[in-house]
């Protein structure tokens, strides 16, 4: 009976031991692994579809755009900043922060293009162009004599603009401030010089190349008449620099 006990208690044993082996190796080997972290910045939803700026804008164009240029620059600032403080920030706020920092550079590039491309794709709708709002017209007509004269300085700042960059009208001060058309270039944007945007052009090559080549003035020239949205011009009057 002694020897049936401890026959019985060792292979008790050996059957824990053996179990709890498995399930580590269960652990360990087989079973999920606790998924990561979601990365903190995502590419934004279009305000339309890739189709509704045709003809100025291809479906073609915006597939490398958007799917492509613009993903690029969220995947790369979520492998630059993962695990740092600035995981934790909004992109207004990592721009800000680096800024003319020569060791964040990366971080920056990317930041101020996700920012600067959110904003460009509001910047257009479909059937956009046209008369701008009252309140909007006002201001316009106050700083530059009218819609036409501003329409032809963006046009001339887009086309202008020496390499890859933006033409955008601000801001300055107040709602009842002067408006003015500015370009930048690469990834620089008007917020960290205290200037409001208001909407912007891109003039980057991957913008349009697709669908005008070098033709860069038709691109240009067929965004401002046909797709800007003034409406949203308008309620980024009363947005923080």
């Amino acid at each position: 009976m002694t020897d049936a006990i401890d026959n019985t208690e060792t292979l008790n044993r050996r059957t824990v031991l053996t179990a709890g082996a498995a399930l580590l190796a269960a652990g360990t080997l087989g079973l999920p692994k606790m998924a990561h972290a979601a990365d903190p910045f995502t590419l934004m939803k279009l305000p339309y579809g890739d189709k509704d700026l045709d003809p100025v804008i291809s479906a073609n164009t915006m597939g490398f755009h958007y799917g492509k240029h613009h993903k690029g620059y969220v995947d790369n600032l979520n492998k630059l900043t993962a695990g740092t403080p600035h995981a934790d920030q909004s992109l207004k706020d990592i721009v800000k922060d680096t800024y003319g920092k020569s060791d964040k550079v990366a971080i920056y590039n990317n930041a101020a293009q996700i920012w600067n491309h959110d904003f460009y794709w509001h910047s257009m709708k479909p059937n956009g162009g046209g008369e701008p709002p009252a309140a909007l017209k006002k201001l316009i007509d106050s700083s530059f004599e009218n819609v036409e004269a501003l329409k032809k300085e963006m046009i001339t700042a887009a086309t202008g603009q020496f390499g890859s960059g933006w033409a955008w009208l601000v801001a300055e001060g107040t709602t009842s401030a002067k408006l003015k058309v500015i370009k930048t270039s690469n990834a620089d944007t008007p917020f960290t010089s205290g200037l409001r945007p208001l909407l912007v052009i891109d003039v980057w090559e991957h913008a349009y190349y697709l669908d005008y080549q070098n033709r860069r003035a038709d691109h240009v020239t067929a965004v401002v008449n046909k797709l800007l949205n003034w409406e949203y011009a308008l309620t980024n009057l009363s947005q923080p620099a």
